[in-house]
């Protein structure tokens, strides 16, 4: 028999039983998933890090500084004097400081739209919303969005409250700084990044003819060999001491590293735990993967007579067994594996710092060699025993 009927004849042994198959897979399924889901998190994490701290080819470090009002709401809190101010009091530790453009959910005040005047978030877009958050009226095209053309997406939230109807809205006029956009969609925002602001603007008509004289978020860029943290720290002392607009708000800068070796030192102290109750249900399942085996030879003892009566080997009858084992716990491992990778995905969505879930090919071989192993070691007595039939005693 060869390796290619060995996986036929298993695989139909398996699927006459497609129920009791499916659920003997269930714990290898919770298993792999539930490990393959916080290892991905965690790759996501140190990802992240590793972005963070990465630094130019020249060794030099990029940091940022931000700046929000009395009411914790981001706002333009930075000047072209204070850019000149550092870069002349910190010219040994920086070589260069610039405003950082905010395109994602930038908090934006003095919006005119109908009659009201209005306070929110903007996000600039180079590519359309997604259909799905559309609510009424036109998403934007991509031939609007390479163009600048002045069109603007509103949430129908603000439409309700500004205009009763938010039918109303459409075909207005909004006005930013000083430019006007025409409401051509309402949609409802979703998350708490890009697609979660309250105005979706194409971005190159955003910045058409802008300069930027303000910021709400400075860029520094530090010299090799200074200590980034320690000099971001000394320039928002600076700032609080000499700031344009220091009375008006207050300067922050957060150390995201010593955030993110806190969410990475947890994700591991959870990967661990995790992997302790997965090995814990891989066992259980293991111990039903044999169980079901056991009854499987048990329930198969004609069709192993009849196997040995036309010259099929121990061997064979062995390998059969364990194939359909190790099918099992494979076939688990690849649905736990996928299953996983959705569910990091998903939980990706509602993190902070923007971390992404990150699934390796070394992370689909562990899932798939630890399947293997535990088919291996739970099948193989049940196959031996299958193989060790006597012909003579089944006949009788």
């Amino acid at each position: 028999m060869t390796y290619l009927d060995l996986i036929k004849v298993s695989y139909r042994s398996l699927i006459a039983n497609k129920r009791r198959s499916a659920l003997t897979m269930i714990g290898i399924v919770i298993g792999i998933a539930a490990v393959i889901t916080i290892i991905a998190l965690g790759n996501g994490v140190r990802n992240k890090m590793i972005s963070e701290f990465k630094t130019s080819s020249s060794g030099e470090q990029k940091t940022e500084i931000s700046f929000f009002n009395a009411e914790q709401n981001s706002m333009q809190g930075f000047t072209q004097a204070d850019l000149a101010n550092i870069k002349q009091a910190f010219s040994r530790e920086i070589s260069n400081a610039d405003f950082k453009l905010e395109t994602e959910n930038v908090a934006t005040s003095g919006i005119q739209m109908g009659n009201a005047v209005v306070s929110g978030s903007v996000s600039l877009l180079t590519s359309p919303l997604p259909s799905d958050m559309m609510k009424a009226g036109k998403n934007f095209t991509n031939s609007q969005l390479k163009l600048g053309q002045r069109v603007i997406l509103v949430s129908e939230g603000y439409a309700k409250k500004v205009y009763k109807h938010k039918q109303n809205a459409l075909g207005t006029v909004v006005i930013i700084g000083d430019k006007s956009y025409q409401i051509q969609g309402l949609f409802k925002p979703q998350g708490y990044y890009k697609y979660g602001a309250s105005f979706m603007l194409p971005k190159q008509a955003y910045l058409q003819g802008r300069k930027a004289d303000r910021g709400s978020t400075l860029q520094l860029t530090i010299r090799n060999g200074q200590d980034a943290n320690k000099v971001s720290e000394r320039v928002v002392k600076y700032l609080k001491k000499n700031g344009q607009l220091r009375k008006e708000g207050v300067y922050q800068y957060y150390n995201e590293g010593v955030i993110l070796k806190s969410i990475s030192k947890t994700m591991n102290m959870i990967t661990y735990f995790v992997s302790a109750i997965a090995g814990i249900s891989l066992f259980i399942a293991g111990i039903g993967v044999m169980n079901m085996m056991y009854i499987s030879v048990s329930e198969r003892t004609q069709e192993i007579g009849i196997r040995l009566a036309v010259g099929a080997t121990q061997t064979n009858i062995m390998w059969q067994f364990l194939m359909e084992a190790i099918m099992l716990t494979v076939g688990g491992g690849l649905i736990g594996f996928a299953l996983g990778w959705g569910l990091s995905t998903l939980i990706s969505v509602f993190l902070p710092y923007g971390i992404h879930a990150v699934v390796t090919v070394t992370d689909f071989l562990l899932a798939f060699s630890v399947s293997t192993i535990v088919g291996v070691i739970f099948g193989i007595l049940p196959a031996s025993q299958a193989s060790k039939r006597n012909l003579i005693d089944i006949l009788r």
